[in-house]
């Protein structure tokens, strides 16, 4: 094998600061947050400073910059004075540019203004982080508009309108998110359940944090999760549902999947009974945080 001690090739790199090889490259290539050396057999290699850099830029996006600011951050950690880079404050983002952006986009989504919504979109995701606006603005709305329909202040042709806007804009995010060598997600509702846009939300913070993600959204016979939990051996397969009653009416098929490969349950419609029942995980939390933990807990150590 090609290598030299003390350095590592981006795979290892990779597998110990749970960062995709794909993600690694672009903040290369995009911020130079990385220094690689070339082997004698042409290969990269990185060091512990790369190391550091990596995580500390994860720590900076937790807080709340943008990727491009928490680079400047993690490089300035490792710069001696009067190199000429702009100062870059490591603190969270702005809540009050948030909180006026998210406005914005919310009431351009009641309004049923496609065009008026994607402009403040574009102007969060500039200024934070991915993450971020998925897990306070995105999710909460969708959780807003849907218990404004509940009581009647808001109309089915609403819920569709906006939910449109954003599954458009998720499925950008989503691109290529089946790419990659890492651990495999297979995603889907169960039977019935038609309401999957968290879940899109949860298998793109996962695809962020270097897994592969095999989505099949809404209404997935649980016979097609057995065929391709045989065929993929998933690393884990997540199944969300908004009300219990689409997981209690298939205990006896949750269980059968569940012995095949690795389960988890989460949306509003998963419990702790239900998941022990079945012998599933519970993902209980947003679908940002569950997304991240989930990482986290396969990460290697």
């Amino acid at each position: 094998m090609d290598s030299v001690p003390g350095l590592l090739r981006i795979g290892e790199l990779s597998r110990r600061v749970g960062v995709s090889d794909h993600v690694l490259r672009a903040w290369e290539n995009r911020y130079g947050l990385l220094s690689p050396v070339r082997s004698a057999g042409g290969f990269r290699l990185y060091s512990e400073h790369d190391e550091r850099r990596v995580l500390r830029m994860q720590a900076e996006l937790a807080n709340g910059l943008s990727a491009a600011q928490a680079a400047r951050v993690a490089l300035a950690d490792e710069l001696p004075p009067g190199t000429g880079l702009p100062e870059v404050r490591a603190v969270p983002a702005n809540p009050a540019a948030m909180d006026g952006a998210a406005a914005a986009f919310g009431a351009a989504l009641d309004a049923m203004d496609e065009p008026g919504a994607h402009g403040p979109l574009d102007q969060l995701l500039n200024e934070f982080t991915v993450e971020t606006v998925l897990r306070d603005v995105v999710i909460p709305y969708l959780h807003d508009l849907g218990e404004r329909v509940a009581r009647g202040e808001a109309g089915i042709g609403q819920e569709h309108f906006a939910s449109h806007v954003i599954r458009g804009r998720l499925a950008g995010l989503a691109r290529g998110w089946g790419g990659g060598q890492g651990p495999l997600a297979v995603l889907a509702c169960p039977p019935d359940e038609h309401h999957d846009l968290a879940l899109m939300v949860f298998g793109i913070v996962l695809a962020r944090n270097g897994w592969r993600i095999r989505y099949l959204g809404a209404n997935t016979p649980i016979t097609d999760l057995l065929r391709i939990a045989a065929d993929t051996t998933p690393a884990e397969i997540v199944l969300a549902a908004a009300v219990p009653e689409r997981l209690t009416a298939i205990v006896a098929e949750l269980r059968e999947l569940a012995s095949a490969a690795p389960v988890a349950l989460a949306g509003a419609g998963a419990s702790q009974a239900i998941s022990d029942e079945v012998g599933a995980q519970l993902l209980a939390g947003d679908p940002v945080t569950e997304a991240v933990r989930l990482a986290r807990s396969q990460a290697p150590s």
